[in-house]
């Protein structure tokens, strides 16, 4: 017999792996293998995602595989969260190359639906938390935490897991799930974990594959401007730090400051004085490139204290 190659060894294990993890078209199927897996009293994790998986996807499902018996993994380009057409048509989708990263992962089950499926009627539920829903992501995408308040309560109600889990990247984002949370009274813990970064201090997005190259080559002076005004903050004011922030990036060609705002942590309402909150964070959006990609991030100033 011929000795098996490494190579070889190393395709049968992932496809062996890869068996493990079952892809769920249908929610009823899903359902009932999360039945069985409650019924024998396994806590359950949920990390929804939009696909065009990447490390900082990773990093959730690696956390909720350490912290649950059983992960499911959401992979669902969500239209009722787009407000514009173009965004949700090339948004990235490759649910092969996510199947692999999260079998690597350790996650159990993906639930990969089509549109139809996740919504067989229309969704006309309206979701509205001011002022989380209200201010910056919510002043310029019109509609936007609506559909994500409808398809990660249906979420919710599909799974119904113990624990949920969101990246830190999509800071706002999570502050309006606890709000949904709390308003419908769900049974589920959000469990926030920490923005994962480029070497080059890029926040990991899926939109990043659409940069191209001398788009993402300059796309890190974002967070080289975020991380270098905390130094700077000490000395100035909170409108002097806003205002080098937005130049320093606007000076960079390519690069279009859409907003940044300077916010209490909790409230996400706008800060005038570094006093006015104990926890004060600064979120920006900016455009990228001549199509161009938006992209977000933010930096914490004052750190909320527990």
């Amino acid at each position: 017999m011929q000795p098996v190659s490494a190579a070889v060894l190393f395709l049968c294990c992932a496809i062996t792996n890869y068996r493990e993890m079952e892809v769920f078209k249908k929610i009823a199927d899903l359902q009932n293998a999360l039945f069985l897996q409650r019924k024998q009293g396994k806590k359950i994790g949920l990390v929804p995602t939009m696909g065009a998986l990447h490390e900082g996807h990773a990093s959730l499902v690696r956390r909720s595989v350490s912290e649950n018996d059983v992960t499911v993994v959401s992979v669902f380009v969500n239209p009722t969260q787009f407000n514009d057409k173009n965004d949700l048509k090339n948004y990235p989708r490759d649910l092969e190359a996510d199947c692999r990263l999260l079998t690597a992962c350790g996650a159990q089950y993906v639930l990969a639906p089509e549109v139809e499926e996740m919504y067989p009627t229309p969704d006309t539920r309206q979701f509205d938390y001011p002022p989380v829903t209200t201010v910056m992501e919510g002043a310029h995408r019109p509609g936007h935490f609506n559909g994500v308040c409808q398809v990660v309560s249906r979420l919710f109600y599909i799974v119904r897991p113990d624990r949920a889990y969101f990246g830190e990247k999509d800071w706002q984002q999570i502050a309006v799930v606890k709000a949904m949370v709390a308003h419908l009274q769900l049974a589920v813990q959000i469990v926030e974990c920490p923005i994962v970064r480029e070497a080059d201090g890029l926040a990991r997005s899926s939109r990043n594959t659409l940069l191209a190259p001398d788009e993402r080559a300059i796309a890190p002076a974002i967070y080289k401007a975020l991380s270098s005004s905390v130094d700077y903050a000490r000395n100035h004011t909170l409108q002097e730090t806003h205002d080098k922030v937005v130049a320093d990036i606007n000076a960079v060609d390519g690069l279009e400051v859409e907003y940044f705002s300077i916010v209490d942590g909790r409230t996400l309402l706008d800060v005038q004085q570094w006093d006015d909150s104990p926890y004060v964070v600064g979120c920006i959006t900016v455009y990228c490139g001549k199509t161009p990609i938006r992209l977000i991030d933010h930096i914490k100033y004052k750190e909320q204290q527990s």
